[in-house]
């Protein structure tokens, strides 16, 4: 059972995600800045530069969309997508012109200066399935490593779709044929109720509301049994129509916590830097007192560590290029057991993570896509 906590403050919202009470997620987004990735939009082409085989469309807020021309084309392969493709043998001006209106899809937020990343590729995600109207491809999520369990889904999901591409979600392992359609159903119909709306405008505006962040908690954890307790009414009025329960608790005042040092019951601690390149964090032996045999001290201090930044990976949302400096080891087998473990505890993560092998220098690299996407 999971439980969603939303605080609203004056000038952020925090958003704690907790399993069987343990805090597992943790996340903080400002007012201000709504979050627009998943929101679709009917937009207005502004301009389209040749050059970068790319185009800026006015959907309606301060800043122009950019849009790449693989985002635009159909896409080629349902493995790589458009990532593999030449894109000399294209024309942008082929697709796309000055004024003409186009339905796109956030996939990027707004970075500082630059306004937000679109596509043309739209994806609706449900409990179960994502659909893709303008694909055929149906796949199947990389976490679904049963080879039976895979082909029943894909067989369920050819029989209820001839249409549109679906990507089958992780959440989709066990379920019945009926939850399976009635995801599908629920998703083809809001594509049309967006279609319908697009037709209604001419002029760059909302289609559809991913509702942020929290939309997104809700549409991942809902299938797990999901319960929603926020302290504001606005909140609590803005969900409870996705059936979802929610309990408004005016008191409660959570702080999200992302420390630098963590100090592990050992004694040992590790410390987490951000830098705009990488992440880098650090192992240190602290107040550890081992047994006599050193390399069996330092193999348990490293193992405890990966546990512990495992763990703050996920409740951090780390994300990018991750370097972990873990205590000096003496054999390639412990360091192997170290890499194990990691790989074990970053197994429970929900977004892509990829544990890659220790360097000369003795250093873990780890990527890892931010369930956020920042």
């Amino acid at each position: 059972m999971y439980k969603i906590f939303i605080n609203k403050k004056e000038d952020k919202i925090n958003l704690f995600v907790k399993k069987n009470d343990e805090l597992v997620e943790q996340y903080e987004e400002p007012i201000e800045k709504q979050r627009l990735e998943g929101n679709v939009y009917i937009g207005k082409v502004d301009n389209v530069v040749e050059g970068m085989q790319a185009a800026f469309v006015d959907i309606g807020i301060e800043k122009k969309a950019l849009i790449h021309i693989e985002d635009i084309i159909p896409k080629e392969s349902e493995v790589y997508g458009n990532s593999n493709i030449n894109i000399a043998k294209y024309k942008i001006n082929d697709y796309i012109k000055p004024n003409d209106l186009i339905i796109v899809q956030i996939q990027k937020d707004c970075y500082n200066q630059k306004g937000p990343r679109a596509t043309k590729h739209i994806k609706l995600t449900g409990n179960y399935v994502v659909l893709m109207p303008f694909s055929k491809f149906i796949t199947v999520s990389k976490k679904i490593e049963d080879e039976t369990e895979r082909n029943r889904l894909i067989n369920i999901v050819e029989k209820l779709n001839k249409k549109y591409g679906i990507i089958i979600r992780t959440s989709c392992v066990g379920v019945d044929e009926d939850k399976i359609e009635e995801d599908i159903q629920k998703l083809i119909s809001l594509w049309k109720d967006i279609l319908k709306k697009s037709k209604q405008k001419n002029k760059p505006s909302l289609l559809y509301d991913n509702n942020g962040i929290i939309g997104k908690l809700i549409t991942d954890f809902q299938p797990l049994g999901l319960e929603v307790i926020t302290n504001s009414d606005e909140i609590k009025k803005k969900i409870e129509n996705q059936n979802v329960k929610v309990t408004l608790d005016e008191k409660f005042n959570d702080e999200v916590e992302n420390e630098r040092k963590i100090w592990l019951k050992s004694g040992a601690y590790i410390t987490i830097d951000r830098t705009e390149a990488l992440i880098a964090i650090d192992v240190n032996t602290g107040k550890y007192i081992g047994k006599r045999n050193i390399e069996k001290t330092l193999l348990s201090v490293n193992i405890e560590a990966a546990n512990e930044i495992a763990k703050q990976i996920i409740l951090q949302d780390l994300g990018g290029i991750i370097i972990i400096d873990f205590i000096d080891m003496f054999s390639d087998d412990d360091r192997e057991k170290v890499k194990e473990c990691m790989i074990k505890e970053l197994k429970k993560d929900r977004s892509q993570v990829n544990v890659l092998e220790f360097t000369k220098l003795g250093l873990l690299e780890i990527t890892r896509k931010n369930i956020l996407g920042k």
